[in-house]
């Protein structure tokens, strides 16, 4: 009988040999697919184009803004600016109503007028066979040729910082998703709280990347989405081909994050953690890439550094160092299983 494979990203073996067998050939592709490639990067003559794809699976309240900010996450990674979305929007047989559909299509927009970003096509379909709405975006930014961010940049010696704290996305989505689950713990505000983290801190690294790239100079970026911080470093070590090694007691993680991952038995650092910006930097200009951030109020923390190696993620430890265990699945992908069983 064949191995059927769970919810979440495909295992990385698996993609890598997916991705392997892919077309190329067009030398105007800058940056194809790849483990910890977001976002391709199109040669457009005086300015490069980034595209990005993301999908908004997990959601279901305020799945539009989501959309919006997820794609434009990644494409804040490059350094470039986003410009122009398409929208693909797919919805459950025999529970879209009007009101559904107009309450969807006005998150989109808020969330693209917010920051300056188009609306210039997709597709809208009811669909069978699905339990939520599923959007998905296509988002496509433009950067000068000279400060283009990759994260095959990071160099050794470069210090690894992290903005703001993990896992503000998943605090947001299951406070959202299964507010029943945490009522033996969580207070109603509590519980409020951590719904609110979808705005404060947020999950956009917009400004971050924004403020980080314009203040030093960063040599990679990445946004921990499914897997968490744990699955972003893999895949920066991954995509940079050098060894990570990272102190876990100098992460910050919210104590309310904490109690509801300590509740539902989830690991903050495999938890999908967008709002968090992931980021390297030669060491003389850490301080002040930290500096610039904290300035503009988003917190900053240096959590470790690369060295040379093969792509490894080293944990530090009171007795020295150990590989950092890489996520098989997203964590909250767990959740939604045993929900779904329940629900049979």
């Amino acid at each position: 009988m064949l191995k059927t494979l769970p919810v979440g990203k495909l295992p990385p073996d698996l993609l890598r040999s997916l991705l392997a067998q892919a077309p190329a050939g067009d030398a105007r592709v800058l940056l194809g697919p790849g483990i910890g490639i977001d976002c391709a990067v199109i040669d457009h003559g005086e300015t490069l184009l980034v595209y990005k794809s993301d999908p908004i699976t997990f959601a279901t309240d305020e799945i539009g803004w989501y959309a919006v900010q997820v794609n434009a996450n990644d494409i804040a990674t490059t350094g470039a600016i986003p410009r122009w979305m398409l929208a693909t929007l797919l919805l459950p047989e025999g529970a879209t109503t009007e009101e559904m559909v107009e309450r969807i299509g006005q998150q989109i927009f808020a969330a693209c007028r917010e920051i300056g970003v188009a609306l210039v096509g997709g597709h809208t379909e009811i669909t069978g066979g699905l339990r939520r709405p599923v959007l998905v975006g296509t988002l496509i930014g433009e950067v000068e040729r000279g400060r283009l961010v990759t994260p095959r940049g990071a160099q050794p010696g470069d210090r690894v910082l992290l903005t703001k704290g993990v896992p503000i996305e998943a605090t947001a989505l299951l406070a959202r998703e299964f507010p029943e689950m945490l009522q033996s713990v969580l207070s109603e505000a509590e519980i409020d709280q951590a719904r609110r983290f979808l705005y404060q801190p947020g999950i956009s690294v917009l400004r971050d990347a924004q403020v980080a790239t314009r203040s030093g100079r960063v040599t990679a970026m990445h946004d921990p989405t499914e897997g968490g911080l744990a699955g972003a470093l893999w895949e920066l070590a991954e995509a940079s081909g050098h060894s990570l090694v990272i102190d876990p007691q100098a992460v910050p993680v919210y104590p309310i994050s904490r109690r509801i991952c300590n509740v539902l038995s989830l690991d903050p650092l495999a938890a999908i953690a967008s709002g968090a910006l992931l980021l390297t930097t030669p060491i003389e200009e850490a301080p002040k890439i930290r500096h610039a951030l904290e300035a503009e109020g988003i917190a900053c923390a240096e959590i470790g550094g690369v060295e040379n190696g093969p792509p490894i993620v080293w944990r530090t430890t009171l007795t020295g160092r150990e590989i950092l265990t890489r996520p098989d699945r997203e964590e909250i992908a767990r959740l939604f299983d045993r929900d779904q069983q329940l629900r049979v």
